[in-house]
């Protein structure tokens, strides 16, 4: 018997996490065509909306019943505004561990919403699944990326050296592969105490930009 994530939605008091949507399409394809969103992921560029489609009708489903993973959509709770993704990939049910990375859009940076995100999901994950490992690999450069880790609690376990591929713009405005560090970070369950009081003792997520 395969292990699966359940096909669920969370909410907090600012976001909805659920299950990607064919009305999804168009927001989500604009989203992974921005700038930093090229920059820091293997998402091909440009990204267009059959790749969109074919990622919520075919690869979300496909990764979560395989067991493989599973991917959210952020939208805004009021207005239902596609914020972002988290993705959990590379699981490992013996292990209970997984892997996670989060994208927002450009117009919801600066809200705190990676974090808020990513916080709540671990939080289902290391609770409520009985996890026992989250894992996270960002790019040495990208400090956004670092900043929402080491808000929802996780630990700097070390560098993998020359194991992340990044892009930068070229003269001719096309994409060049450039070498550099993953920089590896975990948080177990025990890790989660106190992450959610801090946020509420400061009043709530701190903004910063927020993407991976």
């Amino acid at each position: 018997m395969t292990n699966t994530f359940p096909d669920i939605s969370l909410s907090t008091e600012r976001l909805v996490l659920r299950p990607l949507e064919d009305d999804d399409v168009p927001a989500l394809t604009e989203m992974m065509n921005d700038e930093l969103v090229g920059a820091w992921t293997s998402v091909p560029q440009p990204f267009t909306q059959d790749a969109a489609r074919t990622w919520v009708s075919e690869h979300a489903p496909a990764e979560r019943t395989a067991g493989r993973g599973l991917d959210l959509a952020v939208t805004e709770f009021l207005t239902q505004r596609l914020v972002g993704v988290i993705q959990l990939g590379k699981t490992n049910w013996h292990v209970r561990s997984t892997e996670m990375s989060y994208i927002v859009a450009p117009w919801a940076r600066g809200e705190g919403y990676a974090s808020e995100a990513a916080l709540t999901t671990a939080q289902w994950l290391l609770r409520d699944q009985k996890f026992e490992r989250l894992e996270l690999r960002t790019a040495a450069d990208n400090t956004a990326s670092q900043q929402v880790a080491q808000k929802i609690g996780c630990i700097s376990e070390g560098v993998l050296r020359g194991a992340c591929i990044a892009r930068s713009r070229t003269e001719d405005g096309g994409w060049a592969e450039v070498r550099t560090d993953y920089i590896v970070w975990s948080l177990l369950p025990e890790d989660l105490e106190g992450v959610g009081e801090q946020y509420a003792d400061t009043g709530g997520f701190t903004s910063y930009s927020d993407w991976n």
